[in-house]
């Protein structure tokens, strides 16, 4: 079932140097001249965050029922991994709060990070990490999405800069352990906004990183056939 008959999201490009993984495309060369050396105009507006390493899944409000979504638009809770099941029931018992949340048709994408993907985390604000609001294939400008979590407490990835251009050097000093507890800075977001309304989405992720090194099925997993947790029910965490 896809309750909302589409994914949930996408793939966002990559720039420059960036690591590309199977399945992943660069963006084309005037994007990242945009987001990291000289704006259009005036108009132009780069937001850069923290990139979070987990798993993407979605909180989705159709009518009055919310919907816990992994990448590709499916239940999360028909999902084969443990960390989607506890996604699920992670949503379930606060379906009432999103439902107060969320209007009807929108959803917030983000990143489940109770399992150890290619980063840990110690996760001092909870699991759930929000970096977009979207109503079908349309992001809510980032001012509404911030206003949003703000208001309600959810959080998201650090926000590094906003403004105009910023190189990946200076991003990634800003970095630090972001605002989730990262023991290895994994890269950074770009979001570049025109006139108020989502124009594009680039990416930089370290070159040496490894996907998936804590996951247990994962060739060459640095815990093999053993999931590294950085978040459980029973833990108290979220």
């Amino acid at each position: 079932m896809k309750p909302l008959n589409r994914k949930n999201y996408g793939s966002i490009p990559h720039l420059p140097c960036s690591r590309v993984g199977p399945g992943d495309h660069s963006c084309h060369e005037g994007q990242e001249r945009i987001a990291t050396k000289k704006t259009r105009d005036k108009h132009d507006l780069i937001i850069v965050t923290e990139k979070v390493d987990g798993s993407n899944v979605g909180i989705a409000r159709v009518g009055d029922d919310i919907f816990a979504l992994g990448r590709s638009g499916y239940l999360a809770q028909t999902s084969k991994y443990e960390q989607h099941q506890l996604f699920a029931h992670w949503v379930r018992q606060q379906e009432d709060y999103y439902r107060s949340v969320l209007k009807p048709g929108e959803r917030l994408v983000g990143e489940w990070l109770a399992q150890a993907h290619g980063t840990k985390y110690s996760l001092p604000l909870g699991p759930f990490v929000a970096f977009d609001l979207m109503v079908g294939e349309q992001r809510m400008p980032f001012y509404d999405l911030r206003n949003r979590c703000q208001d309600s407490g959810i959080p998201m990835p650090k926000l590094l800069h906003i403004g105009g251009p910023l190189s990946v050097e200076e991003a990634m000093r800003l970095h630090g352990e972001g605002d989730h507890g990262c023991d290895d800075p994994e890269g950074v977001v770009y979001r570049v906004e025109r006139l108020g309304k989502f124009d594009f989405m680039v990416k930089w992720v370290r070159p040496d990183k490894m996907d998936g090194k804590y996951l247990p099925d994962v060739w060459g997993s640095v815990s093999p056939g053993v999931p590294v947790w950085n978040w459980r029910p029973s833990s108290g965490g979220g």
